[in-house]
């Protein structure tokens, strides 16, 4: 009975969390990186570049949360569990930097994004399914596909847009290190192909993203 309890307290709390995540009533518990710096002077061509890149990033948080929930909810063993939702609390800071972000941009989210939460939950619940090692290795080889691709942003910023590249540096950081805590937690290294393949879908998503 305890461990139907259990599931369940934990069911009704992803239940919780993806709500908030989904209508965009999440909290960061750090300050964003940006608060104290001053709006740059940008051109409507280069405040809609940012707001694309931003929307990407944002769509991306909200898989990271899908991924990571949907993990929590299969792991095999309660310090996988903690892991996995600890990431995920830091990840639900750079989700609400990057649509604060948005909203200084005047611009919106994807309208994709409760799909890409739906089929990221579902993925994740797949991967933990396979066992921790397994669920962790997907964790890290997510993290590394997403630092490429944040690092592709900030090289691809404005040269005066400082208030978005502090977001971008921080994430990277928090991002890498939730890999490295991955593989440390015992999570299997993928191959590159696998790795590969990964990044080639992920980029079917952003081209989509950044737009719409």
């Amino acid at each position: 009975m305890r461990d139907t309890n259990s599931f369940i307290d934990g069911l009704i709390g992803g239940i919780d969390r993806s709500l908030r995540t989904l209508t965009g009533s999440s909290t960061a518990t750090r300050t964003s990186p940006s608060a104290d710096l001053q709006e740059p002077d940008l051109s409507e061509q280069e405040r809609k570049h940012v707001a694309g890149l931003m929307r990407v990033n944002h769509a991306g948080e909200i898989c990271a949360q899908a991924l990571y929930e949907g993990q929590a909810l299969a792991a095999k063993t309660a310090s996988a569990k903690e892991s996995l939702l600890h990431a995920a609390s830091e990840e639900q800071d750079h989700l609400s930097w990057c649509r604060q972000r948005l909203d200084q941009l005047d611009a919106r989210p994807s309208v994709f994004d409760p799909l890409f939460y739906g089929a990221s939950f579902a993925l994740g619940v797949g991967a933990g399914l396979l066992g921790d090692r397994v669920s962790l290795g997907f964790v890290e080889a997510t993290e590394d596909q997403v630092v490429k691709h944040l690092e592709e942003h900030l090289a691809d910023l404005p040269e005066q847009d400082d208030k978005t590249r502090a977001i971008l540096e921080e994430m990277r950081a928090d991002e890498s290190r939730h890999g490295a805590e991955a593989l440390a937690q015992g999570g299997r290294v993928f191959p590159q192909p696998v790795k590969n393949a990964m990044r080639i879908v992920s980029k079917a998503m952003t081209s989509t993203t950044y737009r719409i």
